[in-house]
């Protein structure tokens, strides 16, 4: 079955809408920075009209943490003249 299938009903004026909300939806993942690069982002998957919850797959704490170092490395390499955010990451999480 098409996903996408619901957008065949929109209006124009819903269908532009929607493309708005997915803009800002992507925008605010995409302007991410400092520690928040780092979070997966279950709020830019529920802009999708499937509401599931992903099942997420955690590598062990050395994969993980040498994926992070590489994510980390490819920032230098593609950014090399961004700013650095010098802080501790403090946000306390339930």
């Amino acid at each position: 079955m098409d996903p996408d299938r619901d957008l065949e009903q929109l209006s124009r004026d819903q269908l532009v809408a929607e493309v708005k909300r997915l803009r800002a939806g992507i925008r605010a993942h995409r302007d991410s920075t400092g520690h928040d690069l780092c979070w997966h982002h279950p709020n830019l998957w529920g802009l999708l009209p499937e509401r599931l919850t992903p099942e997420v797959a955690v590598p062990p704490w050395p994969k993980f943490l040498r994926g992070c170092l590489r994510y980390r490395e490819a920032l230098d390499r593609e950014l090399p003249d961004a700013p650095s955010a010098d802080f501790e990451y403090t946000k306390d999480e339930p």
